[in-house]
């Protein structure tokens, strides 16, 4: 379960989630603050630098980048993916809140995204369950490639310096 907020910036620290699929390997999602809070400025970027460092210090399999499907091309959105590139083997990018748009606004947005971010964008409303299937799918497409690390249990806090 994890705390929502209709305001930005509600997540502060790494939340981690052990997810066991049936007989498959149980996997691990990290729910990370929004890549500078959302508007907290350079001061909020080096807390972030700071939080996600301790987990993608070890070899991470894939990442994959939540976006506002309308907000396309935000500043922050743009930094977080150059950021991913950085941090993880395999990308993927979602769009969420995609029922928030009529469907014109939806063709220019995901038009938009996948302009911006050169990669395809899949489309998902946590409301009418749109793309969640196709998003579990990717999980476990990502979770599974050759690039993914054994599970091992993590520290849900930093190291201490």
């Amino acid at each position: 379960m994890a705390r929502t907020s209709g305001a930005p910036g509600k997540t502060r620290l790494a939340n981690i989630y052990r997810v066991t699929r049936g007989s498959a390997a149980p996997l691990y999602l990290v729910d990370l603050p929004g890549y500078g809070y959302a508007r907290g400025g350079r001061e909020s970027a080096a807390e972030f630098e700071t939080l996600t460092r301790a987990y993608f210090g070890r070899e991470t399999a894939a990442g994959i980048l939540l976006v506002d499907s309308r907000h396309p091309g935000l500043d922050a959105d743009r930094a977080a993916w150059r950021w991913m590139h950085t941090a993880a083997a395999e990308l993927a990018i979602v769009a969420t809140k995609i029922d928030k748009l009529s469907r014109a606004e939806r063709t220019r947005a995901l038009t938009q995204l996948e302009s911006v971010f050169e990669d395809s964008v899949l489309p998902v409303s946590a409301v009418t369950g749109e793309g969640l299937d196709l998003l579990w799918k990717l999980i476990d497409r990502l979770a599974n490639s050759p690039n993914s690390p054994s599970p091992a249990p993590v520290s849900p806090r930093p190291p201490k310096k």
